[in-house]
C-alpha cells in the first residue's frame, strides 16, 4: 500500500541526490558504536523504523536484532528503492519495506512493540504530533528510541568565525524548511509532551583529533563538513551569506583535520516508554 507524500510536511534540506546517499552511509557506518551499540530488540518483536531513508541505519538494526521482524517506513519512494537493495545486498531478510507518511501511518493502533526514529525529528515542522502519532501505534509498555544530533553543539580547534558562519546557513536553511538542526537538546521535553513516560537521553559526544583517522575522514570531513558545503548554494542564493566568507568556513572546518586540529560533535539518544493500558501511573 502506497500513501500520498505530503511534501509540505517533509522538506529534506539535504536533498536526495548520489552525493548525500553517500554522506549518509558514512555517517551511519562510522557512529555505529557511538549510537547503536545498545540498539537491541528481542527475537519475534515486532520494529517499526519510522523514516528509514536510504537505509543507512536499517542495515545496522537488522544486523543487531536478526531475529526481530522489521518494517521501514519513508515518504521518499526512491531511498526506499535504496534501502532496499542495501538490506538484500547485506543479506538479511528481516526487514519489509513500505512507503509512506509519518503523520498518517497505514499500520492499526498497537501493531508494534518498539519504535525506532533515527533523524527525521530534525525535518518535521510538528515533531510532537508526529511523536504522538507514533505513539498510538506502539503497544503498552513498548518503547520509543529517538536519535538526533544538534548543530549548536559543535566546536573545534582551530577556532574560526567564518566556518561558524557557515554552519549557521544550513541552520537556518532547515529552519525555514519547518525543521530544527539544534533539536537534539529538545529530545527530552518533546517525548514527555508527546505523552512518553520512563524518558532517558544520553547525550553520544564525537571527539575528533589527529589520532582518529577513521572519523577525521568518515565524520569530520565525509559526514559533518560535506554537509555544510552542500547548502553553499542555497546559502548563497538565500543571501545568508557571501561565497567568500562561505567557502573559507569549508576551509576552515577541513583545517580542523590537520595534525593538530580538534573536532567534536554531540548526538542525542532518547527512549520513552508508553503506558500501561488502564493505569496512568504506571509505565
Amino acid at each position: 500500500m502506497k500513501i500520498k507524500l505530503r511534501s509540505t510536511n517533509l522538506k529534506y534540506v539535504h536533498g536526495y541526490d548520489p552525493r548525500e546517499a553517500l554522506r549518509l552511509q558514512d555517517q551511519a557506518s562510522t557512529l555505529v558504536e557511538l549510537l547503536h551499540s545498545d540498539t537491541l530488540y528481542p527475537a519475534g518483536s515486532r520494529i517499526l523504523e519510522a523514516g528509514c531513508g536510504v537505509g543507512a541505519q536499517t542495515v545496522t538494526l537488522a544486523r543487531n536484532s536478526p531475529h526481530a521482524h522489521i518494517t521501514s517506513v519513508d515518504i521518499s519512494e526512491s531511498s526506499l528503492t535504496e534501502a532496499k537493495e542495501k538490506v538484500e545486498e547485506a543479506g538479511f531478510t528481516n526487514v519489509y519495506f513500505q512507503q509512506g507518511d509519518i503523520f498518517k501511518l497505514p499500520f492499526q493502533p498497537e501493531s508494534f512493540d518498539h519504535i525506532f526514529v533515527c533523524f527525521v525529528l530534525e525535518h518535521l515542522d510538528r515533531p510532537v504530533q508526529a511523536l504522538q502519532g507514533l505513539k498510538k501505534l506502539l503497544k503498552s509498555g513498548g518503547t520509543i528510541t529517538v536519535i538526533e544530533g544538534d548543530h549548536g553543539s559543535t566546536y573545534f580547534h582551530p577556532d574560526c568565525e567564518a566556518a561558524h558562519k557557515a554552519i549557521q546557513c544550513q541552520v537556518e536553511l532547515q529552519k525555514r524548511t519547518g525543521g530544527n538542526a539544534n533539536i537534539g537538546r529538545e529530545l527530552y521535553p518533546l517525548l514527555n509532551a508527546a505523552g512518553f513516560c520512563t524518558v532517558r537521553v544520553s547525550p553520544r559526544m564525537v571527539y575528533v583529533d589527529s589520532s582518529k583517522p577513521g572519523l577525521v575522514e568518515g565524520f569530520t570531513k565525509n559526514t559533518f563538513t560535506a554537509m555544510i558545503e552542500g547548502v553553499r548554494e542555497s546559502a548563497i542564493q538565500s543571501d545568508l551569506i557571501d561565497a567568500k566568507t562561505f567557502d573559507g568556513g569549508i576551509k576552515g572546518l577541513y583545517r580542523t583535520t590537520e595534525r593538530d586540529g580538534v573536532f567534536c560533535y554531540t548526538f542525542f539518544k532518547a527512549i520513552g516508554k508508553k503506558r500501561l493500558a488502564g493505569n496512568a501511573e504506571l509505565c
